[in-house]
């Protein structure tokens, strides 16, 4: 600390201190306090700064090559159900149970409001009520006002709550008599189209036709001969989406309308090699492989394998179940959870 410094403070000091020897005024003290606090601050400004030490870090030069994975972009291309799922047992005996519930608890039905007497319509009408007994047509034979009108449960093995059976008896009530100048006729009734369809019975992968009430999935065989979802290395600074598109191009040719759902993966899928590959351009070690799939539906079109640009040799539509056994365990502990269980 300076000397001049030192001194400027105890004359402060001493000035705020009572004396009994002299007086000072108010004024001459306030000034005389400003007076040695900007000499001690100009005093102290003059003070030479102490050098704070600093440790730079030494500049080492990498000599292995990076290690990193290459990323890639998966497509999980689906086709959604047409058709609603199959009802389970219990769900078909239910709800047969509940339309026969209705015809006990509803009015009987007005033939003379819908029908004129002695009409072919009405001539129809009676053949058919004396067989099934009740104005429903797809509940079976039965008679809700009758004396046996609380038996409406069915037996173990009726065939009377199958959907089948049901489109049957709603078809033959359709079917009307004609006598147009000859024999009685009946009409002809358009039937509905089957749930199984003939990809079904002669079991085409290829075809989009299959089960209808179900999630199709788009598989591809590599050239290595293992299956998955169409997937590929990212070009440049290509995003996930613009990279999905491109691949489903280039995998399953152009006759296919598609649509990419979002911008952000569903999943991933980590591949780890045996021994690191090391690219000749950059030197850089792959250790593996990301792959990022996005999520995508078909509205139309078909895959086409014909001059495919990623080496593909064949693909399927599958559903979930059917995925599970051709892909590779660790690919589909990967994958499961992205998919649908319908």
């Amino acid at each position: 600390m300076s000397r001049g410094y030192s001194k400027g403070w105890r004359l402060v000091s001493q000035l705020n201190r009572p004396s009994p020897d002299f007086d000072i005024c108010g004024s001459c003290l306030l000034s005389l306090r400003r007076r040695y606090a900007t000499a001690s601050a100009a005093a102290a400004s003059n003070q030479e700064p102490i050098p704070i030490a600093q440790h730079t870090p030494p500049v080492t030069t990498a000599t292995a090559p990076h290690e990193a994975f290459q990323i890639k972009a998966g497509v999980v291309l689906s086709r959604p159900p047409l058709l609603t799922r199959d009802l389970h047992p219990f769900e078909k005996a239910f709800y047969l149970y509940q339309r026969r519930l209705n015809e006990r608890l509803a009015l009987p039905f007005t033939r003379y409001f819908y029908y004129q007497k002695d009409t072919p319509a009405d001539i129809d009408w009676k053949k058919k009520i004396k067989e099934r007994l009740t104005a429903a047509r797809d509940i079976g034979v039965y008679n809700a006002y009758g004396t046996e009108g609380w038996n409406d449960e069915l037996l173990v093995g009726a065939k009377e709550s199958e959907p089948e059976a049901q489109v049957k008896a709603l078809l033959k009530d359709a079917e009307v008599e004609t006598e147009d100048e000859g024999p009685v006729k009946k009409a002809k009734v358009e039937k509905p189209m089957p749930r199984v369809t003939e990809a079904d019975r002669s079991g085409d992968m290829r075809s989009l036709n299959r089960l209808m009430a179900r999630t199709l999935y788009l598989v591809v065989k590599g050239s290595e001969g293992g299956w998955g979802f169409p997937s590929g290395v990212l070009m440049g600074k290509e995003s996930l989406q613009r990279g999905a598109e491109r691949l489903l191009v280039q995998a399953a040719g152009v006759n296919m309308n598609t649509w990419i759902i979002g911008h952000a993966p569903v999943g991933h899928h980590n591949l780890k090699h045996p021994k690191p590959r090391t690219e000749e351009e950059s030197q850089i070690q792959r250790s593996g492989e990301k792959t990022f799939f996005m999520k995508a539906r078909i509205m139309g079109g078909q895959a086409n394998m014909k001059d495919n640009k990623l080496g593909l040799a064949d693909f399927k539509w599958l559903a979930k179940e059917e995925l599970e056994k051709e892909v590779h365990p660790q690919y589909w502990s990967s994958v499961k959870n992205m998919l649908v269980e319908r």
